[in-house]
């Protein structure tokens, strides 16, 4: 079989498995790193609870560059899976030569932002001089050094797009196991190295990030044959910019709203709590675990579902719909019920205890209950994409991360400052929100099935 045609050829409930178990392991390798960093600075033997917050007003930030370059990786991916089905060698390659351009595009922005926006974005969100300082000093690091993370969000695109997502893979293990060895070596300052801190896990972040990032591109020059890599291909084409952002832009802004979505609850449980944001930044961490095997698995519904459209194959296509939210309900099932049974022993890993161990712990009790209708959500946005379906899948993200979540946590938030409510109570706005989507989300797929006749 050849591997150009994996995507057109192998049976889809097959495809699917293959496609999305390394994917799936990228993304949860991705999140464990990210909840392990955040381990080893809570531990710290000064100031672990303060560091912990610093990260997460720092993380909303994080969050909207990889939304760009994650959101621009998906365009690529989709576009050139769509092209590869159609058997366009010539536009694939200008679609991959253009996602490498608009890549320096991003890298530059939060250049400039590293050296010159940091201080006041985190001080807007807390007034607490020693948190604001240890926040600037970690987002400025990641900002001035994310080329690794631009870059290798858009070479992952690259060969996922092309099946060759077991590469992607291991290219995200290399970074994240440098990550994790880093850490401790340069926040605690073992091993004859200096003693960051918070500074530490930030260069430990990025250097795992360029090794992922030189890695993955090692393997695109390599194995995807397909593709013709040459700087006249990244000279920018103003028509398949369009069409990159076409599928990509409503990725990025659901990507992006999920950094907006944080922003803004950290300043609301802020009101309340500083326990709150912490609690709340923690919990993130944990839930990212499981809401990043549902992205992982979205990323290979959506190549399949587009090349499929590319080929305008509608068995695979209504093949790739039924298997993609099948799955990833199944996998979102298994990780309700995984943060059910082990909330107490995930808080005391960090070290929390009092107010804020309790609140973090009702936090994964309760909000966990939103996973299942979380996942399909997920699932929907990915084969609305590869559908060129991008202003649902753009409806799905705003529903679920502004229009339900915000105003119901603000409304919790009122009755918990009054006292007639518990604070736990805000967490409820997050089931709220993901079971209300869903329900949006299933009568546009419908609609579309109808309109494919799939």
């Amino acid at each position: 079989m050849e591997r150009s045609n994996i995507l057109g050829v192998m049976p889809v409930k097959r495809l699917m498995i293959s496609m999305g178990v390394p994917m799936i392991m990228s993304m949860l390798l991705q999140a464990f790193y990210n909840i392990v960093d955040s381990a080893f600075v809570s531990n710290m033997k000064e100031n672990g609870e303060a560091a912990l917050n610093a990260l997460t007003l720092a993380f909303p930030m994080q969050m909207l560059m990889v939304a760009l370059s994650i959101g621009t990786g998906v365009g690529v991916g989709a576009l050139l899976s769509k092209s590869l089905g159609q058997s366009d060698s010539e536009k694939a390659s200008r679609t991959a030569g253009c996602g490498l351009f608009l890549a320096l595009v991003i890298y530059l922005m939060f250049l400039l932002f590293g050296f010159f926006g940091v201080k006041a974005f985190i001080g807007f969100q807390t007034k607490n001089r020693l948190i604001a300082g240890m926040g600037a000093d970690y987002l400025r690091i990641c900002c001035v050094w994310s080329f690794g993370i631009v870059f290798f969000s858009i070479y992952e695109k690259l060969l996922q797009a092309t099946g060759r997502s077991a590469f992607s893979t291991v290219a995200q293990i290399s970074g994240a196991v440098t990550n994790m060895i880093l850490d401790p070596l340069l926040i605690y300052g073992l091993l004859g190295l200096p003693k960051l801190g918070v500074k530490g896990a930030a260069y430990a972040t990025v250097i795992g990030q360029i090794v992922s990032f030189l890695a993955a591109m090692a393997f695109h020059l390599k194995k995807n044959i397909e593709i013709r890599n040459s700087l006249s291909f990244m000279v920018p084409s103003a028509k398949i910019i369009k069409e990159i952002y076409a599928i990509g832009l409503p990725a990025i802004i659901a990507q992006a709203l999920m950094s907006v979505m944080t922003y803004l609850l950290n300043m609301i449980l802020g009101g309340i709590s500083e326990s709150m944001v912490t609690a709340y930044g923690l919990f993130y961490k944990v839930q990212q675990f499981v809401l990043f095997a549902a992205f992982g698995l979205r990323d290979a519904i959506t190549p399949i579902v587009s090349y499929s459209h590319g080929m305008k194959d509608k068995k695979r296509i209504g093949e790739g719909i039924k298997y993609g939210l099948l799955y990833t309900c199944l996998i979102m099932a298994a990780g309700t019920l995984a943060v059910e049974l082990f909330a107490g022993p995930f808080s005391k890993m960090f070290g929390l205890s009092g107010q804020t161990r309790e609140l973090c712990v009702s936090a994964m009790r309760l909000i966990s209950i939103s996973f299942v209708f979380a996942g399909a959500n997920i699932a929907f946005q990915g084969i609305f994409q590869a559908l060129d379906g991008g202003p649902q899948s753009l409806a799905i993200s705003l529903c679920r991360q502004l229009i339900f979540v915000l105003p119901a946590a603000k409304l919790f938030a009122v009755l918990v400052k009054n006292g007639s409510a518990p604070m736990s109570l805000i967490w409820i706005a997050f089931p709220l929100a993901e079971i209300l989507s869903a329900l949006i989300a299933f009568l546009m797929m419908k609609s579309t099935r109808t309109k494919l006749a799939v």
